[in-house]
């Protein structure tokens, strides 16, 4: 079975993706500091992403669906891309619970 993984960018600050076995982007960070930073907003995502009550369905001013995945304190860790539907976002969620849980990491 094909797996998710993770890509950790890093510029001045570090960033990371979550992609879903078919290379697309699900889910995307905040920016963080340092390495460290950014393995343990990671490590949230691994945490919190299969599970239903960590997201956020809303809605952009542009009227497009999109989710936030949150902390269980309440913090953002990560946003999705704008969808053209309710649906494909309510699809774009049950992928982040699917290969969050994942430890592979590919170089960016």
């Amino acid at each position: 079975m094909a797996v998710g993984y993770y890509k950790l960018k890093s510029a001045e600050k570090f960033r990371f993706t979550l992609h879903a076995a078919n290379h697309e982007i699900i889910l995307s960070s905040q920016s963080y500091e340092s390495l460290a930073a950014a393995e343990a907003g990671i490590a949230s995502v691994q945490k919190n992403g299969p599970l239903a009550g960590s997201f956020e369905k809303k809605t952009s001013s542009a009227n497009q669906p999109y989710f936030v995945l949150k902390a269980g304190n309440g913090q953002i860790i990560g946003t999705s891309e704008m969808y053209s539907s309710e649906a494909g976002r309510d699809n774009g969620i049950a992928s982040v619970r699917a290969n969050s849980p994942t430890t592979d990491m590919k170089p960016a």
